[in-house]
This record gives C-alpha cells, structure tokens and sequence, in this order.
C-alpha cells in the first residue's frame, strides 16, 4: 500500500509541531462510517492532542442536514450527497469537498438459529422489501420455506445505507415496506437479529463482522452468471472485485470547503486520507486502490468542490475511472 503507516505523510513531521496544533473537529453523519472515522480520530488525536474531534452518528442524512446548516465541518455519508442536498447547499451558499475513503458491503443476515436459508436472490430481497409487499412469512419468499413470520430490521430513512439498499434492490432511492423496525445505531439492529429466530436484516458489511458470532451472514444472487457461481458472500475480495453486487458502495466524508484552510480541519483531513487504507481494514471496511487514493488527496489538496456522483448513488460504480475523469476535468 502507498499508505504504509500510522502518521507518515502531511506537513507537521515536526513532533513538537503536532503538540502546537489546536482546534476543534466536528465531524456527524453516517453510523456505517462512524467506526472508520472513530478510528481515524483516536489515532489522530494521540499525535495532536491539543485538537478536539468530536464525531457524532445521526445518520447520513441528518449529517448532512447538521453539514448545511455549519453545525459540523465533516459529513459521514454512506451515500453520494443527494441532488435535493446539492440544492440546499447552493442555496446556502456552501461549498463541499466529496471524498470517497473506503469500499462497504452491505450485510443481509438472519438469525444463527435459522436453518433453512444461506442465500437470496436479488428478486426475492425485491419482493420482501418493495412497497407494498406482501411477503409476510418465510413461506411467502420461497416455497419450501418454513411458515413462520418474517420480522424485518433495517436502518432509519435518514441512513445512507437505507437509500443505497432501496435504490439497489427496490430501484428507487427511499422506496421500502414500512412496516419494519427502523434505527440509525446499527447496532440496535444487531441486537435485534441476535434475538429473533425469525428476523432478516441488513446494515453495512462492518457492524456484521463485528457481531460474526451473533449474526449469521447470507449471500446474495444478483442473477448475473458473470459473476460467479450463484450465491456471493461479501467479503473484502468479493466488494473490491465487484462480484458482490448490487450491495457494494464507496462511503465518503463530506468537507467544508470553506473550512480547508483551518489548520486542525486540514491536517485532520490530510490525516484521514494518508492512513485510511490501513485502518480501514481494521475496522471492516476494504480500502480503495492506491492510485484511488492518490486522486482523493489531491482533491481535498487542490480544493476541487462539488459530487462525482451526478443523481446520487451509481450501482456497480468504478471509483477510480471516477476520480480520474473528476480530477482531469480540473486541469
């Protein structure tokens, strides 16, 4: 990897530089993030302990409400900002640095006590989630299935995973059944799997391998024989190399342009960016490619504002032919 260590890169190689740095960070948004970022903050703040990051988890969408009105410098998201969002910035006069930090899958899981399921089918994910659905036992998704409820779980509308998942597996962003039990801490959808025997959930691919033990992970038919034998599992091969889809995402944190020249915002960022490949994998997360990389700090670096992601969200997206393209357009 390029980003070989802890704290390499950036200006401030200075120790007795990294101590003189103070300030404050604010940081909310996307709970599928959230860890990576955490991540980042702790060993950020053990080289610079006189700045104070704060890093919250209301969701992408609430992050991004929060991002609009300058009550954070940095938004979590787990989805490309939205064009609705793209709006209201410009409405207000706020200008966002886009940066993709990492690859997520996103989990389906069930129950350890379920024995009668290993795989889905994307169509079959489409008939229990689609509005309107009336899929309401297991014996409703596939024959043979056992007649039992189907008790769902997933995250809260604001979440960016909820808008990824709907638009990959419904075909529109924000469209779902609402009778499931929705939150924005990941980790109460985690626990509510682990104690129902008829539940079915999803969340991103991270919260799963923090909870392996207590969760049991499907895989996921797309359809498509190109990808494989059938039944993919996300894993950090199967998300980078792209077989596992439609449920594979880039995440990002959002950044105030305006606050880039900020000494503790900056070399926060800079931060971010040079360490994010090794500690995300740390964290469950799969790390963008090297060359990836490269054109995400030069567009945090050169202050290149607005969203590769013309729309919103693009499934099966090649993030480096992205970055590319995004990056030389500017010169």
């Amino acid at each position: 990897m390029v980003l070989a260590c802890i704290g390499c890169g950036g200006r401030d190689r200075d120790p007795g530089a990294q101590g003189r740095i103070g300030g404050a960070v604010r940081i909310d948004g996307s709970s599928t993030v959230y860890p990576i970022t955490e991540a980042v903050a702790e060993e950020f703040t053990l080289q610079y302990p006189g700045v104070r990051v704060t890093v919250g988890q209301s969701g992408t969408g609430g992050g991004f409400a929060k991002f609009l009105r300058l009550e954070t410098d940095i938004n979590d998201a787990s989805r490309p900002i939205k064009p609705s969002e793209v709006a209201l910035a410009a409405q207000k006069g706020v200008e966002y640095i886009e940066l993709p930090v990492a690859y997520d899958g996103i989990a389906v899981v069930v129950n350890p006590e379920n024995d009668w399921v290993d795989c889905l089918t994307v169509e079959e994910l489409r008939a229990i989630w689609e509005p309107g659905s009336q899929v309401d036992s297991w014996d409703d998704v596939r024959p043979g299935f056992p007649a039992r409820p189907l008790v769902l779980y997933g995250p809260g509308t604001d979440s960016g995973t909820y808008d990824y998942f709907t638009e990959a597996i419904t075909g529109e962003e924000g469209a779902s059944r609402a009778d499931f039990t929705a939150s924005e801490d990941d980790n109460v959808l985690v626990q509510g799997v682990q104690g129902d025997p008829n539940a079915l959930g999803f969340f991103g691919l991270a919260y799963y391998e923090n909870n392996r033990d207590r969760l049991k992970l499907l895989g996921l038919d797309d359809g498509n024989p190109g990808n494989g034998d059938g039944c993919i599992q996300p894993t950090s091969e199967t998300v980078r190399d792209g077989t596992y889809q439609p449920l594979a995402r880039p995440v990002f944190i959002y950044v105030n342009a305006a606050q880039r020249q900020d000494v503790a915002i900056g070399r926060f960022v800079e931060f971010y960016l040079e360490n994010v490949g090794v500690l995300a994998p740390d964290v469950g997360y799969v790390p963008l490619s090297d060359e990836a990389y490269q054109h995400v700090l030069r567009r945090f670096k050169e202050g290149i504002t607005g969203s590769l992601f013309e729309g919103g969200s693009q499934v099966g997206v090649s993030l480096d032919e992205l970055l590319r393209r995004g990056n030389t357009a500017r010169q």
